[in-house]
């Protein structure tokens, strides 16, 4: 089914350690919070695929989680909650929950509904453009805005970024992003680096000390996408021209 990024936000640690582990081990990337207030946080650098979200939280309600939640209009929800009647189920979902899991429940039945969960992101229309705050990438035009300022990339650097960053931080080889990003090419691997310079010189505030495009030791190349955030980072590179 392939791997998503997946942030939980649950107040009881075991709770929140165990759901972890098990979407680890079935490949997903994932992030934890234990409150509303740090979920923010960390949704904002990461961006998240699919948000798992306690309806009882330290420091707040997981249903006023949830209404902000949707109104990013990013990510799926899906609800966890002690409260299991009716009314309760339908203020969840009216809070924005893409689907409700009422506590107690087995681990089987909460890894179906992640999975489920999953198949509809699948399904649903590919995304119009990717937003990482300061940089944009159009996946229409296939173009790049950093900072409000279009950046003239070649076809083939437009490619391998578009697939560093559909990777969500998570680091892959030279021959994954040969396959991925130009699969009828026969090529040596090695030419990956070249074009991980170019776009180095272009979105990278000092190429030589690169932040958002990262090298992996004996790995390949990750996307960074917290740098994005911090406007001081990655100023508008020299290269970059207005249309």
């Amino acid at each position: 089914m392939g791997s998503v990024n997946i942030l939980i936000v649950e107040g009881n640690p075991h709770l929140r350690s165990l759901l972890g582990w098990h979407l680890q081990q079935a490949g997903h990337g994932v992030q934890q919070s234990a409150s509303l207030h740090q979920a923010r946080s960390l949704y904002a650098k990461r961006q998240p695929s699919l948000v798992i979200v306690d309806s009882d939280l330290p420091d707040g309600d997981g249903l006023e989680l949830c209404r902000w939640l949707y109104q990013q209009r990013q990510s799926l929800i899906l609800l966890l909650s002690a409260r299991n009647n009716q009314n309760d189920v339908v203020q969840g979902l009216k809070a924005g929950a893409d689907d409700y899991l009422s506590k107690p429940f087995g681990m089987q039945e909460f890894m179906a509904r992640v999975e489920a969960l999953i198949r509809r992101m699948r399904m649903t229309n590919a995304p119009l453009y990717l937003d990482y705050s300061d940089l944009k990438i159009d996946l229409v035009q296939r173009r790049v805005h950093l900072k409000g300022v279009d950046v003239d990339l070649t076809p083939q650097e437009f490619s391998l970024l578009y697939v560093l960053a559909q990777a969500e931080g998570n680091p892959l080889s030279r021959s994954e992003l040969l396959q991925r990003a130009w699969p009828n090419a026969i090529d040596n691997p090695r030419t990956i680096d070249t074009h991980v310079l170019s776009l180095r010189k272009k979105l990278e505030s000092d190429p030589r000390q690169p932040s958002l495009i990262q090298t992996v030791r004996n790995v390949g190349y990750r996307f960074n996408p917290e740098v994005v955030n911090q406007s001081q980072t990655v100023p508008v590179p020299e290269v970059a021209i207005a249309n």
